[in-house]
């Protein structure tokens, strides 16, 4: 690692619009890099500190698959199950076919929702999310949100295609079921208790205050970041729980999350999360050709397959990636990105608070992954 080329780069960034940068790098538990730099507010009045807070969108969905694969080794939630099977509304699936809306021909499965196979969609106007939230408002949980998803029929039967969706707020429900527990009250007593991520919780409602960045949506065009509300669409009611995007988090704590996945599933304190085994069944690859080609097309992750909510880097030549076959991770929508390498024992975490940031995707995220194995 050159750690001056990687500052370079982050100061490059300003040039591109990218009012303010966040990174950490571990190896082996140790801190090899922290650098931050530009401003926490649009008016540039405040220089960023290090200790700010994002909201951090689909990295969430890291802390969610965690979660559940902690229950898978306790046997309490098993991937080739329905998903009826601990969300009776999910019984009678409806898929939207050649023009008509018919019967499912095959269950949900577990599996197909961390995978992001399910048939699902991430439109949060559907008309389950709005005849709930009508009725209930403010107060309308996440189990009765989640089971009003299903009201519109699928986009395709579960195995079938790839597509990003509402996958992992389901699981989020499934795990409120099988833990007894909400799914804030699992992330803190399993999750954040243990690898001491103090500043970590659900942006419900949104819990504003002097270290949450501002938040901008990006003109790719321009190359510049407009100030936007700070908000976050996905936290559906205030007693919902996103467990695909509604974690507001630091750097600094998910950085412990993500060293101790780069590790073996084991904290710098030695405290573990998840077995080596489990972490190896998070980045296998769950996708098909046909799949995989989904994901390619549709988020341009060429030469990735996907896992238990992360991509996993199966052909580096595909994607000119210097990264080695395995590396695994995933970002959020206001360009956050996290990796891990778990042979080198790598982790990296980057926070931006930028929406709508197509150019964080294609060039920012690539740029950082290869940096790491850049002398």
């Amino acid at each position: 690692m050159n750690f001056k080329k990687i500052t370079d780069y982050l100061d490059s960034l300003d040039a591109e619009g990218i009012p303010s940068v966040d990174c950490m790098i571990y190896k082996n538990h140790e801190l090899v890099y922290r650098y931050f730099n530009g401003y926490a507010d649009a008016a540039k009045t405040k220089k960023m500190k290090g200790n700010e807070l994002y909201l951090m969108f689909s990295a969430t969905k890291l802390i969610t698959m965690t979660a559940a694969l902690q229950l898978v080794e306790q046997k309490k939630l098993d991937l080739d199950k329905p998903v009826s099977d601990y969300l009776p509304a999910y019984a009678e699936l409806k898929v939207q076919k050649d023009g008509q809306v018919v019967p499912a021909q095959n269950p949900m499965l577990v599996r197909h929702l961390l995978s992001m196979q399910s048939g699902l969609d991430y439109d949060l106007n559907r008309s389950g999310i709005m005849r709930v939230l009508k009725e209930k408002g403010q107060q309308a949980t996440t189990q009765e949100l989640v089971n009003a998803f299903i009201e519109s029929p699928l986009k395709f039967e579960p195995g079938e295609h790839f597509e990003y969706s509402l996958s992992h707020d389901v699981v989020g429900a499934i795990i409120e079921v099988v833990s007894g527990m909400s799914l804030e009250e699992y992330f803190a007593q399993n999750i954040f208790k243990p690898l001491e991520m103090n500043d970590t919780h659900f942006a419900k409602p949104l819990n504003e205050n002097e270290r949450l960045v501002t938040q901008y949506m990006y003109d790719n065009e321009k190359h510049v970041s407009n100030e936007m509300e700070l908000s976050c669409n996905y936290q559906l009611s205030e007693n919902y729980e996103s467990g695909g995007a509604g974690l507001i988090s630091c750097v600094e704590d998910y950085g412990k999350f993500a060293d101790m996945l780069a590790c073996g599933g084991v904290s710098a304190k030695g405290i573990r999360v998840l077995k080596e085994e489990t972490i190896e069944l998070m980045r296998t690859n769950m996708l098909g050709q046909n799949q995989r080609e989904d994901i390619a097309k549709k988020m341009g992750r060429v030469g990735y397959g996907y896992g238990c909510g992360v991509q996993v880097l199966l052909e580096p030549d595909k994607c000119n990636a210097k990264a080695p076959i395995g590396v695994f991770g995933w970002d959020g929508a206001a360009g956050a990105f996290v990796m891990m390498d778990p042979h080198n024992h790598i982790a990296i975490v980057y926070a931006q608070h930028v929406r709508g940031c197509g150019y964080a995707y294609s060039t920012i995220h690539p740029a950082l992954r290869d940096l790491l194995y850049t002398e």
